[in-house]
């Protein structure tokens, strides 16, 4: 029998010694934590504060994410860092699809050690997109590309339909997103699924291309589709974010220590 999606946010305390670690991270486009649960777990698990919001207008209905507009989607994962940022000494920000834009705006306008990103969106390659502001006049909502996972019995809880005007506001998001990208100086890792039915590699490019000031990081994931933190990698990319967090960390210490001595 098949639970039924937990939509409810997530929120975990720092644990262990050393310094306090948090990660702020946010689902995607009509999705919820749900997706994201286990990938939040695992990083709770490895000692680090952990922040998810629910993001405005999801984990409800279709109808009132219509209502809602993309600065609100931002400003709910703003809120998180800025809870973590006061009670932690290093943060970082990662997302998945959607999410991954939204971490990428965090990077570009905080302070984060660092960026995790699983198979992020920049890019709308419909050809609808463009007159999504007109076409929501007419046309309430679309159907839906959810549970794009090769594994079988996954569901990522998303909305069966895509509200128009929804869509019109992930378009302007995203353009305003690699406006920002060149802000963007702290360390990117990303894990690219090699077969994703929802974001083409049109969103890679623009990350490559977008990221002149930040080293970038690719790994590929041979074996899940678009929701790959429910998929057969979702182990990979689990090990692979709290692997990167503390060599992040041990490299900017290491660092610290190298000018320090210099100074002497």
């Amino acid at each position: 029998m098949t639970s039924l999606p937990d939509h409810s946010p997530f929120s975990s305390p720092a644990t262990g010694d050393g310094a306090r670690i948090g990660v702020v991270l946010s689902h995607g486009f009509t999705g919820s934590p749900h997706g994201l649960r286990h990938w939040a777990q695992s990083l709770a698990d490895a000692g680090f504060a952990v922040r998810m919001p629910l993001l405005p207008g999801h984990g409800t209905s279709w109808q009132e994410l219509a209502r809602t507009r993309w600065p609100q989607w931002h400003s709910a994962l703003d809120d998180a860092f800025l809870d973590l940022d006061g009670q932690c000494d290093h943060v970082f920000a990662a997302g998945l699809s959607m999410g991954g834009a939204l971490a990428l705006r965090i990077a570009a306008t905080r302070p984060v050690n660092g960026v995790i990103l699983v198979n992020p969106g920049l890019v709308i390659d419909d050809p609808r997109a463009p007159l999504a502001g007109i076409l929501k006049l007419v046309l309430k909502s679309t159907p839906a590309i959810a549970n794009d996972i090769l594994k079988p019995g996954m569901d990522e809880g998303a909305y069966a339909r895509t509200p128009v005007a929804a869509a019109h506001e992930l378009n302007k998001m995203f353009k305003d997103t690699i406006r920002l990208l060149p802000r963007v100086t702290a360390p990117v890792r990303v894990f690219r699924s090699t077969v994703d039915h929802v974001v083409s590699d049109s969103s890679i490019r623009a990350l490559r291309g977008g990221l002149v000031n930040a080293p970038l990081t690719l790994t590929t994931l041979a074996n899940s589709y678009h929701v790959a933190t429910l998929d057969h990698d979702a182990p990979e990319i689990f090990r692979g974010s709290v692997d990167f967090i503390r060599t992040v960390l041990a490299n900017a210490a290491a660092a610290e220590l190298k000018e320090g001595a210099a100074h002497d």
